[in-house]
């Protein structure tokens, strides 16, 4: 009984990962990042002012500022539930400690799990102090979907231990795996700076950004820092720069959807194993269902809820890769 509250513990902690996930990028695809200007609360509330005299208070607090206070509930959820799942997650740590005696469950994983979360929370911080610096803030998505990842892997640790291995066809490709899992988080890394940088309105035709594209095209100012600003709300690059980074983005895109169906295929022509197999063929409709994402939310230029859809997919994708790599280093 005791094992089986533990898993749905973490079963849980995966589907509130996700909402969080989900409200985090709500929160910046709506331009709610700076819905609250201080942290942990908001105006100097632990919740959004919502009188007259709360919200004179906050004026009187940060003067310039208007008080919005529907972006500022946003901003707000997302923290509550941010906080919350820290809570579940030191509960499974502690439950993994106080149970390793009894029984053989993950306790390294668990605890770097708490560790995470703790930095997840200063990155937090970080981001509304430092007016949504855009390293910042590509740290805060990667690692949110670090937390979500490391929340999954401990899943299928529990639950993937009594499938049998033994599939030497797919072994030598545990490399491949690793590679493609690279692609995807590098992928996901560029589509943090594409955000970050306010760059999807800079490139709005398919497949290029325009006639000029290659003339604009800066590979190195893909990675250039911005300058120092007051906020960074909206973006502070060139327009030649977010339109070199929204192209990358698509690049690397056709890298990595290349990648995965190449790696694919040698898994499937190579391994005897359904598991892997079925794998396989999740990643591939993942895949398929990320790409035609991206294109629609150019080609219906950027709408909030399909873009949205594009950041969740992202991270299912990402898992799909992470269960490929488990099974065949593991289950192998």
């Amino acid at each position: 009984m005791e094992n089986k509250k533990y898993n749905l513990l973490v079963v849980f902690s995966c589907f509130f990962a996700f909402a969080v996930i989900a409200l985090g990028a709500y929160t910046r695809l709506s331009d709610a990042g700076l819905g609250c200007p201080d942290w942990p609360g908001c105006y100097g509330f632990l919740t959004v002012p919502q009188t007259n005299l709360e919200v004179a208070s906050a004026q009187s607090q940060f003067p310039g500022l208007e008080v919005e206070i529907g972006k500022a509930w946003k901003e707000m959820i997302h923290r509550y539930f941010a906080g919350t799942l820290g809570l579940i997650i030191l509960a499974i740590s502690v439950w993994s400690l106080m149970r390793r005696r009894v029984r053989i469950v993950p306790v390294k994983l668990p605890v770097l799990l708490s560790f995470l979360v703790l930095f997840q929370a200063v990155l937090g911080m970080l981001t509304v102090t430092m007016q949504l610096q855009p390293l910042i803030v590509m740290g805060h998505l990667l690692g949110g979907f670090s937390i979500f990842a490391l929340l999954y892997l401990l899943y299928i640790r529990l639950t993937y231990s009594s499938i049998p291995g033994g599939d030497e066809g797919a072994k030598p490709y545990l490399s491949w795996a690793y590679i493609g899992l690279g692609l995807v988080v590098i992928q996901i890394a560029l589509g943090g700076w594409l955000a970050a940088n306010y760059s999807a309105s800079h490139c709005i035709d398919l497949p290029l950004c325009g006639n000029e594209t290659f003339s604009r095209y800066s590979f190195w100012q893909v990675f250039q820092l911005p300058h120092a600003a007051q906020t960074y709300e909206y973006g502070v690059l060139s327009a030649d720069a977010r339109m070199s980074i929204h192209f990358t983005h698509r690049l690397w895109g056709v890298v990595t959807a290349i990648g995965l169906v190449l790696i694919g295929i040698k898994l499937i022509k190579n391994c005897y194993s359904r598991v892997i197999k079925n794998a396989v063929y999740i990643v591939w409709l993942l895949l398929v269902c990320q790409v035609m994402l991206g294109l629609m939310v150019v080609f219906f230029e950027f709408p909030l809820l399909m873009a949205l859809s594009h950041n969740l997919v992202a991270a299912l994708l990402m898992l799909s890769v992470v269960r490929l790599v488990y099974l065949i280093k593991y289950k192998c």
